[in-house]
């Protein structure tokens, strides 16, 4: 395939970095834009000199939009909020952001654009986030007609912001969080050994919490590149990104702590509980948890069988059982190793 010129909006964030460095193996040129050129610095020793170069863009600003696209063959866009922070709103990032890379992308005459937006996007959820990602991608689709549209459910990998930061949290805390479980424990009666006695047992997460069908990063990269090989069948369509198999928050926590090697009190979080914790939170800085989040975590995030799979894409997605002892080792305590000394 000939060298290709492509522009990554939002290259430097958790999924562009790693579409960026497959764009790179295979001979493209890159061109990363994003608001601070200097913090993607890093991404230029995944390529030969020259072959990454950073512009600053804002896809708020249409002028720095079309200054990032000029000369290029296609466009991704990566560029995505978890929590608004100053001027960029949901509204102006997921919404405006979404129909000026589109629109300049189709008035530029360049054929491939490939837009991330999330599963669950969804225009009459009660999350903003989610609300506004569907806002975002009838945006694109509008003025961009043969975009490909990629929903990925909760992206882990490396420098994920969920598994680390569960992860961070267990180093100090004696407890877990399953956010979304009632607090009233489920009870039964169970027969007791040796007796035909039966006694009472409560399990508080039982339920598990919001069901996730988790997706590795690099498998929701390699997905963007199949996007803009330009696929003919998949111009226009929406795909869903996720693993192959469901977990409860208790099981994607119960993992953490497998693969962390620690113990820890699993304890179910109810909704109003979060909503509470979330309202300061959102106070502190890098909004660990908003109540936007919250409501989002009332909902299953899984495949709803209306739209393509990543399978469509012809890819196999990885079992995140593989990815996390590669990253969550970091978290494990001190093993206790001996010190050696040098014997005279």
């Amino acid at each position: 395939m000939a060298q290709r010129l492509i522009t990554v909006f939002g290259g430097n964030g958790f999924v562009g970095r790693h579409i960026v460095q497959r764009l790179a193996s295979r001979g493209d040129r890159v061109r990363v834009a994003c608001r601070d050129p200097e913090s993607a610095a890093f991404l230029k020793p995944l390529g030969d000199p020259g072959q990454i170069i950073t512009v600053k863009a804002n896809v708020a600003v249409m002028a720095e939009v079309e200054r990032a696209i000029k000369g290029a063959d296609a466009v991704v866009n990566c560029v995505g909020l978890l929590a608004p922070f100053g001027r960029n709103s949901f509204q102006r990032i997921h919404v405006e952001g979404a129909d000026n890379v589109a629109k300049a992308t189709k008035a530029a005459g360049i054929e491939s654009l490939v837009h991330l937006s999330a599963l669950g996007a969804d225009l009459d959820s009660k999350s903003v986030y989610a609300r506004t990602k569907a806002e975002g991608e009838n945006a694109v689709l509008s003025a961009f007609p043969d975009a490909i549209i990629l929903r990925p459910s909760i992206i882990l990998g490396p420098e994920d912001g969920f598994m680390n930061m569960f992860a961070a949290i267990a180093r100090w805390s004696p407890v877990v969080p399953i956010i979304g479980c009632p607090f009233m424990p489920k009870f039964k009666m169970e027969a007791g050994q040796d007796t035909a006695w039966r006694f009472p047992t409560f399990d508080f997460c039982d339920f598990g919490g919001t069901r996730f069908q988790p997706i590795y990063v690099g498998d929701v990269a390699d997905a963007a590149i199949k996007g803009l090989d330009g696929l003919a069948d998949a111009c226009g369509k929406v795909f869903e990104l996720t693993g192959s198999r469901v977990y409860t928050f208790r099981q994607l926590m119960e993992l953490m702590l497998k693969n962390t090697g620690r113990k820890r009190f699993i304890v179910p979080y109810p909704i109003p509980l979060a909503y509470i914790s979330a309202f300061f939170m959102e106070l502190i800085p890098g909004k660990p948890l908003t109540r936007d989040q919250v409501r989002l975590l009332k909902t299953d995030n899984v495949l709803s069988g209306e739209n393509p799979t990543i399978k469509d894409l012809g890819i196999t997605p990885c079992g995140i059982e593989s990815i996390l002892p590669s990253y969550l080792h970091t978290y494990k305590p001190p093993s206790g190793r001996r010190v050696r000394i040098r014997e005279a």
